[in-house]
């Protein structure tokens, strides 16, 4: 007859293992490594909606920016390019080598722009989880276990972490090379 109740604990005061409590254990080890992995997930989503605002938002009001410096230069092209006919050699009604002159202008420095603008480009990176990747690489460090050796790894400080330091963990110290044996020296 069963009342509900767990059989009395052995002697000793602890129960026996058995499939049931391994099962359970491994069933919850598999529950918590799947909900931090959709938290890992989760850290990356945050922060890659965090970084596209952000860029969104620079982006909106570079937009406003250029479209009143573009007004503003094409009345100072204008003017450039009456000064450059005022100040050529050549007959009143030949104002259009003026406007010429400036648009050369132009095309010189639209090209050391374009180039410039290339180079920066080549070395901007798109926005990358740093947060997450770092979580995902100590939490792999942790469940990496012991070493050859039988020494668990030994985490960097949290400064280099958490990206706050570009400076490298100093690595540990190399054991010193066992005592020679035996043999003669001559």
């Amino acid at each position: 007859m069963s009342t509900g109740t767990a059989p009395p604990a052995p002697p000793g005061g602890q129960r026996p293992e058995g499939p049931n409590n391994i099962a359970t254990a491994v069933a919850d080890v598999s529950e918590r490594a799947s909900a931090l992995i959709r938290e890992e997930i989760e850290l990356a989503k945050a922060e890659l909606t965090a970084k596209m605002t952000s860029l969104a938002r620079g982006a909106v009001v570079g937009v406003a920016a250029g479209i009143f410096f573009v007004t503003a230069l094409v009345f100072v092209l204008v003017g450039c390019a009456w000064l450059i006919y005022y100040l050529l050699p050549v007959n009143q009604w030949a104002y259009f080598f003026g406007f010429f002159a400036m648009a050369v202008i132009l095309i010189i420095l639209g090209a050391i722009a374009g180039l410039i603008a290339a180079r920066v480009m080549k070395k901007g990176a798109p926005p990358v989880p740093t947060m997450a990747i770092d979580e995902a690489q100590k939490i792999r460090e942790d469940l990496a276990g012991p070493d050859a050796t039988g020494h668990y790894p030994v985490p960097p400080p949290a400064t280099a972490r958490n990206g706050t330091s570009g400076a490298a963990a100093p690595a540990p110290a190399a054991p010193p090379p066992p005592p020679a044996t035996g043999g003669s020296q001559s």
